[in-house]
C-alpha cells in the first residue's frame, strides 16, 4: 500500500489507517509531497502521530497550485511503477491529494480517497475543486457521515465504491488526547484553562484580502480586551501579514504549533476561531465552542451535531464571540469513536484483496 501526504490534516487522517493496516500482510510506503514544509506543520506531526519517516520525500514547497500539481506529477509515477502498490490512499483536499490522485490514475492503480464526499457548494473554494474531483477518480470512497454518503450518491458515484467508515482524524485526536493535555501548553503560556480563545486563519478569502485581514486583526483586538487571544500563525497567514507588516496590538501571535501542543491548546480553550476544516471536526469532538469564520462549511454535520457555527466573513462578528457560546455540549457523532482506521483498513484490504496476518505475527 502507498500512502500520500502533503499537509498539516494529511498526516491526522491516514495516520490511523496506517496502524489498522498493520493488520494485514502488505508492506505500508508513505510519500510526503511536501505541500507543508515547515518543521511544525510536517516534521513535528510524523513525530507526534508515530508514523515511520516517508519512504519518498518529492520537496514540491510552495507556489501556485498548478506548479505544486506539475512537480507532483513529474514525480509521483517513478515511484508508482517501482513501487506498484495495489491501491494508493489519499486524504483530504490540499492539491497534493488531487496531484496524487491524478498521477495514481494515469498508472491505472485504484485510489483510495479518505474523508471523501464532503462538500461546501462553494466553487470559489480551491478544495471543492480538488475533493470532487478526487472522489470522482477513487475506486473506494471512504466517508465520514451520512451526509458525505448523500452528496457522492447525488452525484452519481456507484454506492458499492461508498464505504462508511467514520473520521479517522478524530482517531488521531483520541489516542493523543491524554499526552496533549499533559503537556498543558496553556500553562506555559501562562493562561487559564478555558480562559481564552484560541485562533487559526489560513484560507485566502480572508487572509489574501488585505482589508478584510486588517480588519479581522482589529477585531481580534478588540476582542482582546475581554479574554486572552492566542493565535498560533500558519505560515501562509504569516508571510501575508509581514508582506503587508501587519500586526494585532493585544491578540498575542505564536509560531507553528506541533500537533500535541496544538490540540492541548485547543481542549483547554474557551472556544475557537477558525477557518478551517478539520478543528471544526477536531473541537465538536472535543465538545469546544467553535466559530467559524467563513460562509459556508464542507462539514455541517458539525453545525447541527455539534459544536460549530458558522459566522460569516463579516469581522463584525467577532467580538460577539463570548455572547454566543453554546450552553450546553453534544452528544458523539455517530463513528466518530476512535476506531475509524481500523474500518478503513478493513475496506481497503477487501478492495486490495490483502490476506490478514494470524495473531501474534508481525506487521512488518
Amino acid at each position: 500500500m502507498l500512502h500520500v501526504v502533503g499537509a498539516r490534516p494529511n498526516f491526522m487522517k491516514i495516520a490511523p489507517i496506517m496502524r489498522g493496516l498493520e493488520a494485514y500482510d502488505c508492506e505500508q510506503l508513505l510519500v510526503h509531497t511536501g505541500q507543508h514544509y515547515d518543521p511544525e506543520m510536517s516534521d513535528a506531526f510524523l513525530r507526534d502521530l508515530d508514523m515511520p519517516q516517508p519512504t519518498h520525500h518529492l520537496g514540491v514547497g510552495s507556489g501556485s497550485r498548478a506548479e505544486q500539481t506539475a512537480r507532483i506529477l513529474d514525480q509521483l509515477p517513478t515511484i508508482l511503477k517501482t513501487a506498484a502498490p495495489r491501491a494508493v490512499v489519499v486524504a483530504g483536499d490540499v492539491t497534493s491529494t488531487l496531484a496524487a490522485a491524478l498521477a495514481t490514475t494515469f498508472e491505472d492503480i485504484p485510489v483510495v480517497h479518505v474523508e471523501a464526499g464532503l462538500r461546501s457548494f462553494d466553487w470559489s473554494m480551491p478544495e471543492e475543486h480538488n475533493r470532487l474531483m478526487v472522489d470522482h477518480l477513487s475506486q473506494l470512497c471512504l466517508t465520514h457521515s451520512a451526509g458525505a454518503d448523500d452528496n457522492l450518491v447525488r452525484e452519481g458515484i456507484e454506492p458499492s465504491r461508498i464505504r462508511l467508515v467514520g473520521n479517522t482524524m478524530i482517531d488521531s485526536l483520541f489516542a493523543h488526547l491524554t499526552a496533549a493535555k499533559r503537556l498543558a501548553p496553556h500553562r506555559e503560556l501562562g493562561l487559564a484553562e478555558r480562559g481564552y480563545l484560541l485562533v487559526t486563519l489560513h484560507r485566502p478569502r480572508v487572509v489574501d484580502d488585505p482589508e478584510l485581514l486588517q480588519r479581522v486583526l482589529d477585531a481580534l483586538d478588540a476582542l482582546a480586551e475581554e479574554i486572552p487571544v492566542v493565535f498560533p500563525v500558519h505560515p501562509r497567514t504569516r508571510a501575508r501579514l509581514d508582506a503587508l507588516r501587519m500586526r494585532p496590538t493585544r491578540a498575542r501571535l505564536l509560531n507553528p504549533l506541533g500537533y500535541l501542543p496544538f490540540i492541548g491548546l485547543e481542549a483547554a480553550a474557551k472556544a475557537v476561531l477558525t477557518d478551517s476544516g478539520g478543528i471544526q471536526e477536531e473541537t465538536t469532538a472535543l465538545g469546544v465552542p467553535c466559530f467559524t469564520l467563513r460562509d459556508n462549511t464542507e462539514r455541517p454535520i458539525t453545525c447541527t451535531e455539534g459544536t460549530n457555527q458558522l459566522i460569516g466573513t463579516d469581522p463584525e462578528a467577532i467580538p460577539t464571540i463570548l455572547n454566543r457560546l453554546a450552553a450546553q455540549p453534544r452528544a458523539p457523532l455517530p463513528l466518530w469513536d476512535g476506531h475509524a482506521g481500523a474500518r478503513s483498513a478493513d475496506a481497503i484490504a477487501v478492495l486490495a484483496e490483502l490476506q490478514a496476518l494470524q495473531p501474534g505475527a508481525s506487521p512488518w
